[in-house]
């Protein structure tokens, strides 16, 4: 079985130096309990080590809120489950920090031939995707409806739990094509080919983030979120493949 890359790969090297001297100097406190979407695992990691992560499925992570795991900070890969608790009174505000796109990824060894996405359509594929509920797998479908491509999901042979379980089985060959964010092929690079999906075909993929109501440190996951919108912080997520934010209007 081969082995899947490390998360630190040069682009979180690069992360890391681009969030180098944002940390301004703090009292000894307890870290901040972060749940995240699965594609951030590598930039917040690179970002601010000295935190508690719970990465997964924004999906599963807003249930877990829901049900009162600890947390002081929530940040998700769709606008759906921060706004699903911030109606419920569950979190504060939230904002949009970051956005992404998704690709077709294969094994470099491309067992079943395919040179573009419109290849699932005619070719034999064992097709990978997350399932509908996960943010990953909903924005999947809405790229196969948008290129007509609906019919490629009787191919499934696997719906996964979140983009990195995804992203692990065709890299590791055990799917000849599957649905992942840009940003989670780059730490696998060395394993998989990345097939691109038309500009007009792209869903609309807007991280949220928010403060969680009952943190019991509202003040340091504020501080933490406003350092990701600055520009360092910005700067960081785009080293590591996640889009600008857009400019507002004038």
């Amino acid at each position: 079985m081969r082995r899947l890359a490390p998360f630190f790969t040069a682009a979180a090297v690069a992360v890391a130096a681009a969030l180098a001297g944002t940390a301004t100097a703090r009292p000894q406190q307890e870290p901040l309990t972060i749940h995240a979407a699965a594609s951030l695992t590598e930039v917040f990691r690179a970002l601010d080590s000295e935190q508690r992560y719970n990465f997964g499925a924004s999906n599963a992570l807003e249930t877990q809120i829901r049900q009162g795991a600890p947390a002081d900070i929530f940040a998700s890969a769709a606008p759906l489950n921060t706004q699903n608790l911030f109606k419920a009174g569950l979190v504060e505000k939230p904002v949009t920090f970051t956005s992404n796109r998704l690709a077709l990824i294969v094994p470099k060894s491309n067992p079943a031939g395919i040179r573009s996405i419109y290849d699932l359509r005619s070719k034999p594929v064992k097709l990978v995707i997350a399932g509908p509920a996960v943010p990953v797998g909903n924005y999947t479908r809405t790229v196969l409806r948008r290129l007509g491509l609906t019919s490629v999901l009787s191919k499934v042979v696997s719906q996964e739990s979140d983009v990195k379980a995804v992203t692990g089985k065709i890299a590791l060959g055990q799917g000849d094509a599957g649905f992942v964010y840009v940003t989670d092929a780059r730490p696998v690079s060395d394993q998989v080919t990345v097939i691109r999906i038309p500009a007009w075909a792209q869903p609309r993929v807007r991280y949220e983030i928010a403060v969680v109501s009952r943190s019991s440190n509202k003040a340091g996951a504020q501080q933490w979120i406003r350092a990701l919108l600055a520009a360092k912080g910005q700067n960081a997520l785009k080293s590591a493949g996640f889009l600008p934010l857009p400019k507002p209007k004038p």
